[in-house]
């Protein structure tokens, strides 16, 4: 068996609809990850904005805010000083290291770290950092949210695993 090479933080195998949005203030201070949830803050003139998901839905970034780019195009912090990032919100086909590893309440708890576990076609939600998770944590806050239940983006296409190097596989469904 061939080894996948990653050198991204989510490979797009099809990508859904797409388009350019401009970027936070707290974005283009702290970076992203490609995979990344986004969700939507408001308007600055015609410029879409978005910023880190909250677990709200929106899309999420497929290039990473420090991105090297390739032999064709070399984007490495383009994105921050331009203040712009491409945001998928239709559906595809991805892997991404951009996952919630642990549960949402032994995150928040402060105690040891409950993995989580991932099977095949479980829906997925934006976690509170924006995340891919099987968690609706939105639900789990306490108070809970008022805009508990999460809306899912996704399902689980392929579970993360020794062999593809612990790499979530995920249909989006938005």
């Amino acid at each position: 068996m061939t080894e996948i090479i990653r050198t991204r933080n989510c490979n797009v195998y099809f990508k859904g609809d797409s388009t350019t949005v401009t970027i936070s203030d707290a974005m283009v201070a702290s970076g992203w990850a490609g995979g990344q949830g986004v969700q939507w803050v408001g308007a600055v003139g015609d410029d879409r904005v978005v910023t880190y998901s909250s677990g709200l839905y929106g899309g999420f970034l497929i290039w990473g805010s420090d991105e090297p780019g390739d032999d064709f195009a070399a984007i490495t912090r383009q994105q921050p000083a331009y203040r712009y990032a491409t945001m998928c919100f239709g559906g595809s086909l991805l892997t991404t290291s951009t996952y919630e590893r642990y549960t949402y309440a032994s995150r928040v708890a402060g105690g040891p770290q409950v993995p989580l576990t991932y099977n095949i076609n479980d829906p997925l939600y934006f976690s509170s950092r924006g995340l891919f998770t099987n968690e609706d944590e939105l639900s789990q806050q306490v108070p809970i949210s008022l805009l508990a239940p999460a809306f899912f983006v996704g399902f689980v296409a392929q579970v993360p695993k020794a062999s593809n190097n612990y790499w979530l596989g995920v249909q989006t469904s938005m």
